[in-house]
């Protein structure tokens, strides 16, 4: 509906400003999440409802807002709602999948072999990173980094030098390899979905995200102790069942991707209908076990309840929350100062800058606000098309949205989750040492981009 574009600026009202600044405190307490002992859904879970009366409130007061339709706020709360909505889905099912694969084994089958080959302590550092460019891509890069991490937590007991570069490293390789894949983290799945970058395209960048991680690496392999650990002897037995379980997975995301490349549909209803084959591979084991007593049975739904639901109550409150700042003009006024090459800093600059903000703040929300601000609206006439932001940039903002938060050991999840795991050992202070090599990878990424996409 043509209402659904009308926004008025309530940047300088008295609800506007309280919704900006409620939006900060909640996120605060996000960055403190592990001080606090406060789930990080919490706040933002609260604050969406919060910035949302005050956005009703702050129309209810603008003279204008009254030729709108009654229930003009009601579509807009509900068209945001409707991308989380697309976005829960396709991680409900992909959570689901890598929940089902750990039960069968497979992670810590992978985690038993690594650590029993008796690798020198350099070889783990390459090892492990290398493994987590290439599994993140299809893992997500938290589930990459937990996996990878367990592996140089066991090899490295009193060795915090080590641990501390090793998992590093890690953090910056399984970032780089989901800049790279439409799966490999939340903000390249934002950009896939909203069709801003094809599928094919996201394979430009596999030789600047790769380069990404190599910088920093090479430059931190003279800092790795050179020792070699005693080499451990762990067994583990993969579950029956293991291989179909993966290809499933894997046919499920080639489920998704033919839907959204060949039939233009939404990628999370490919996603459901792997689900879909599960499910009926679940019931044809629970049914052989029940006639004839052979084989596990499987519950699908024991997997989807063991979905990460504090991330995705996180990511709820978040789309809520930006959008309601963008009905109140905030992401307009962001994307004109940003984003105009007449008024504002330009395209370039402020992806590169925008990647850097998301070791800061979480890449989700910065994501979100990017595509919300859509740099190929005109700003000053809310549903008027000018020349949209090239491939070219989008692939920029993918990249350094996806590797900007390796800057800073809270800049990404995989970051947060390994201090965590290896408390103590890897720490905002240790990864911060390593931030030169990092930051040297991130500018030889963009300069790759540059040189290999650049129109």
């Amino acid at each position: 509906m043509l209402s659904e574009l009308v926004r008025f600026d309530l940047t300088g009202s008295a609800p506007g400003l309280i919704a900006l600044c409620v939006f900060a405190f909640a996120y605060l307490l996000v960055v403190h999440e592990e001080r606090l002992h406060l789930r990080k859904s919490k706040p933002v879970v609260i604050a969406a409802g919060i910035i949302w009366v005050l956005v009703a409130i702050a129309y209810a007061a603008h003279p204008d807002a009254r030729e709108l339709p009654a229930g003009h706020l009601e579509e807009r709360i509900l068209h945001h709602t409707a991308e989380y909505a697309s976005l829960f889905l396709f991680l409900m099912v992909a959570m689901a999948y890598i929940s089902a694969i750990a039960g069968h084994n497979v992670f810590l089958w992978l985690n038993g072999w690594l650590v029993s080959r008796g690798f020198g302590l350099r070889a783990i550092f390459w090892v492990t990173g290398g493994l987590a460019f290439v599994i993140s891509p299809i893992a997500d890069n938290l589930t990459t980094a937990l996996l990878m991490g367990s592996v140089v937590l066991a090899v490295g007991k009193g060795n915090p030098v080590f641990v501390a570069a090793a998992c590093t490293n890690i953090v910056i390789a399984a970032n780089a390899g989901g800049a790279f894949s439409p799966f490999g983290d939340i903000t390249t799945l934002m950009v896939w979905a909203k069709g801003k970058v094809e599928t094919a395209q996201f394979f430009r960048l596999v030789v600047p995200s790769l380069v990404n991680w190599l910088v920093p690496a090479v430059i931190m392999h003279f800092m790795v102790p050179s020792g070699k650990p005693q080499p451990l002897h762990e067994e583990v037995r993969l579950r029956q069942g293991w291989l179909a379980v993966v290809l499933l997975f894997l046919a499920t995301i080639a489920t998704a991707v033919l839907f959204h490349a060949q039939w233009h549909l939404p990628p999370f209803l490919g996603m459901t209908t792997g689900l879909g084959y599960f499910m009926i591979y679940g019931w044809c084991r629970t049914y052989r076990h029940r006639k004839r007593g052979n084989g596990d049975p499987i519950d699908v739904l024991h997997n989807v309840a063991a979905v990460e639901w504090d991330t995705v109550l996180f990511f709820y409150g978040v789309f809520l929350c930006v959008g309601g700042l963008q009905e109140l003009f905030y992401l307009d006024k962001a994307s004109a100062w940003l984003f105009d090459p007449a008024s504002g800093i330009g395209p370039t600059s402020a992806n590169i800058a925008i990647g850097i903000l998301s070791a800061i703040i979480d890449n989700v929300p910065v994501m979100y606000a990017v595509l919300g601000m859509d740099p190929s609206m005109d700003v000053a006439n809310p549903g008027v098309l000018h020349t949209p932001m090239s491939d070219y940039q989008w692939l920029l903002i993918t990249l350094t949205a996806g590797v900007g938060g390796s800057l800073l050991s809270v800049g990404s999840a995989a970051g947060v989750a390994l201090m965590g795991t290896a408390h103590g050992m890897y720490t905002f202070r240790r990864h911060l040492k390593y931030m030169p090599a990092i930051l040297a990878g991130y500018g030889a990424s963009i300069a790759t981009h540059w040189l290999l996409n650049a129109p």
